[in-house]
């Protein structure tokens, strides 16, 4: 059975981000992956202090910090598909998002210590879900084109993303086309597989 692991950087349970996930999630199961879901807001998460700790030993994580991360890290390992879901906050995924972009790209890719090591996440595949504001195209752009570079960088496979726009506080966001959508992304994540 294949793994995927959702971070889900969304501080509302209740919010935009999670309805589009939840149908995401149950095509996913339908199509036999197992599904884990992580809410970072809820999880004790340092940003990168740039100390290179993570970079002695080529076969852990190693990172300095004893925060929750290292769950965040093992989860990735043990799994085939990674999915970013964040609403987009100032062009860019929230803030414990990046908090753990950051300490990935170190504690994952052993590039940056006195000798060039392995991406222990080599391979895996990587796939965006977003809710932002603007037309996805002006809202959640940078943030796919930043994680397109990410990847290329991690050697990891991006798949693609599925953005949906919110068109202001007194609308109902979620909706069956957003649903629908939401399938049919699900749906193509899996046939690339």
């Amino acid at each position: 059975m294949k793994k995927a692991f959702i971070l889900m950087g969304s501080p509302r349970k209740n919010g935009n981000t999670n309805s589009i996930v939840k149908p995401f999630i149950t095509q996913l199961e339908k199509d036999g992956f197992e599904c884990k879901c992580i809410w970072l807001y809820e999880k004790a998460l340092n940003p990168c202090i740039a100390c290179r700790q993570c970079q002695k030993d080529f076969n852990i994580f190693g990172c300095s910090q004893k925060d929750d991360m290292q769950i965040i890290f093992d989860l990735i390992l043990d799994s085939d598909l990674i999915v970013l879901a964040s609403p987009i906050y100032s062009w860019y995924c929230t803030p414990p998002m990046k908090a753990v972009l950051d300490r990935m790209v170190y504690g994952m890719n052993k590039f940056y210590g006195e000798s060039k090591g392995p991406s222990l996440w080599s391979g895996k595949h990587v796939a965006l879900i977003t809710t932002c504001g603007y037309s996805p195209d002006k809202g959640a752009d940078l943030w796919e084109q930043g994680i397109k570079r990410y990847c290329k960088h991690s050697n990891l496979n991006y798949i693609g993303m599925l953005a949906e726009r919110h068109m202001g506080y007194d609308t109902e966001f979620m909706d069956d086309e957003k649903a629908i959508r939401a399938v049919e992304f699900a749906k193509f994540v899996s046939a690339c597989m």
